[in-house]
């Protein structure tokens, strides 16, 4: 099977296929009979999400939907928390999330997509949330400060970086002190090799780009997190499972409130805001609206 063989090429395919799921979701919504959706696969899609959360929200928002799990069903979401989702893509999380912490809280949703973010901020109109807000960016830079975020969610993302340890850390540079890490992604067997696992699935299609269990255990505690738990839920492929995977910041964490240059670097005005501006380095404790007032963000929300 063919995969591509750069980090540039691997992105860009990445970037293609989901910009092109975005693209049919939205013109599917014009027709007759809503979206189909994009992933019929009964290891992928909306059907790993309750009827009952499919039904509170846009079609468009559950058509999109190409993960492995539900995050939000496991992640224990509590009135009045921040939640940042990976790689939001067309919204459903985020909508899901939002609904769960209440006008009190907040949940950002981070994608590198145009496509899906144009996408995602038509759902969230439509289902009139107001406490959401999408950041255009790369999972291995995030655009928030440090130290904002209770609980960091994804949807079968993480495993198509090319370089995880920076997603990593960068998660647990911006989740607070205490805070959660709970995501559903694809793991694979610990016997099997890279070469093995691409020859189970493509990268794009969540399968060659998978990190072992041990890869993953390693990973996140090399940055820092701890209480590091991995459950295999279903089968998604020979030896590849998708799984919830959590983790915690420990509450006497230090040393974290540096935003990365490279997030700062890209940071950029996109879909509904401003990414957090290099200034926001040298005070750590601002919030990310005053960080946009200080910088004379024009886009500020």
């Amino acid at each position: 099977m063919n995969q591509p063989n750069t980090t540039t090429d691997l992105r860009e395919t990445v970037r293609q296929r989901y910009a092109a799921a975005a693209v049919k979701v939205a013109e599917g919504s014009s027709g007759c009979c809503g979206p189909e959706p994009v992933e019929d696969d009964d290891n992928f899609g909306s059907t790993l999400y309750a009827a009952d959360d499919r039904a509170v929200l846009p079609a468009e928002a559950v058509a999109a939907s190409l993960g492995c799990g539900n995050p939000t069903a496991v992640a224990d979401l509590r009135a009045g928390e921040v939640v940042l989702d990976l790689g939001s893509g067309g919204g459903i999380d985020v909508l899901l999330s939002a609904r769960r912490v209440g006008p009190t809280g907040k949940a950002y949703g981070l994608d590198m997509t145009d496509e899906m973010l144009a996408l995602a901020l038509a759902n969230a109109a439509k289902a009139g949330a107001t406490n959401v807000e999408f950041l255009k960016g790369t999972i291995e830079a995030i655009p928030l400060p440090a130290n904002t975020v209770d609980v960091v969610i994804s949807n079968c993302v993480i495993n198509l970086s090319t370089d995880k340890p920076a997603v990593f850390a960068e998660t647990y540079r911006v989740l607070k002190p205490g805070g959660r890490f709970g995501v559903s992604d694809v793991v694979a067997d610990d016997t099997l090799t890279p070469d093995q696992r691409a020859e189970r699935g493509d990268y794009v299609g969540c399968i060659a780009g998978a990190l072992s269990f041990a890869e993953y255990r390693a990973g996140l505690e090399a940055a820092g997190f701890t209480d590091v738990e991995i459950t295999p839920t279903h089968a998604v492929a020979d030896g590849m499972h998708s799984a919830i995977i959590r983790a915690a910041k420990p509450a006497a964490a230090t040393g974290t409130d540096t935003l990365t240059t490279t997030a700062a670097d890209d940071a950029c005005c996109g879909v509904t805001a401003c990414c957090t501006p290099a200034e926001q380095a040298t005070d750590p404790s601002a919030t990310v609206s005053e960080a946009k007032s200080a910088a004379g963000c024009a886009c500020q929300s």
